[in-house]
């Protein structure tokens, strides 16, 4: 038996997540498709994370074992059934116990936004017709990255056995006109970007103070954040594994 990881990259816009549930559309459903029509045999995933519906991956990864030998030369075969909105990047060989959920070490997400009226960015990135002050924002995510607990950031009924978080990297950046939130950790918790980024817009439009925004991530209290930033500007950017996984 041989353990493959599968990195593929995907426009969320048409699913309802990243891993496969009752009655819904997602990326996982549509991977399993595709590899049982070109292998002629059923193909179960596992994935390595659960993000959202309209959510959107530069890099994302499954594992999945069998007794098949697959070459790289297969992926053009594989993609050619895949819908346009998904491609297959790479099938790598790995070890059996690599996991591309827990052997993860880390991962990166950057979210969009921005505030002239773009039709070709409207999936892609939230339109914020709003003025923030960038240098707010930045000392916003600054602190970010002083605190291990997350918490506030956390949505409800999150089966996780703690809500501590090792931030590496939390920045905003100017980039094509756009606004973009850049963070990366060991780990994230459901909800938790979407919820950093409506919260320190607060700040940068001046709704709230940093004090306050300190005092959000301090309370651990879920309510107190703002969630209500739309997934389509959110993508995952990649995922880390140690390079010995890899065969």
């Amino acid at each position: 038996m041989h353990r493959y990881f599968l990195e593929l990259a995907y426009k969320g816009t048409k699913y309802s997540g990243f891993q496969v549930q009752d009655n819904a559309n997602t990326i996982q459903e549509e991977t399993e498709k595709a590899l049982e029509i070109f292998f002629k045999q059923k193909i179960s995933l596992t994935g390595s994370s659960r993000t959202d519906a309209g959510v959107h991956a530069l890099q994302n990864f499954f594992h999945f074992d069998t007794e098949l030998i697959i070459a790289s030369e297969q992926l053009y075969n594989i993609n050619a059934i895949l819908p346009a909105d998904i491609s297959v990047r790479s099938i790598r060989s790995v070890r059996s116990d690599a996991h591309c959920r827990f052997t993860a070490t880390g991962r990166a997400y950057r979210y969009y936004i921005y505030s002239n009226k773009d039709p070709f960015l409207q999936d892609r990135s939230w339109f914020y017709p709003f003025t923030v002050d960038m240098q707010i924002l930045n000392e916003a995510a600054a602190i970010v990255k002083t605190y291990q607990d997350f918490t506030s950031f956390s949505k409800r009924n999150t089966q996780v056995n703690n809500f501590k978080c090792s931030i590496t990297q939390s920045q905003w950046v100017i980039e094509n006109d756009c606004y973009v939130y850049e963070v990366r950790a060991n780990r994230f918790l459901r909800g938790m970007v979407r919820g950093l980024v409506g919260t320190m817009l607060k700040a940068g439009r001046k709704i709230i103070t940093l004090d306050q925004f300190k005092g959000i991530i301090e309370a651990k209290d879920c309510t107190k954040a703002d969630f209500k930033t739309p997934a389509h500007g959110l993508f995952l950017t990649a995922v880390h594994y140690p390079e010995n996984i890899f065969i």
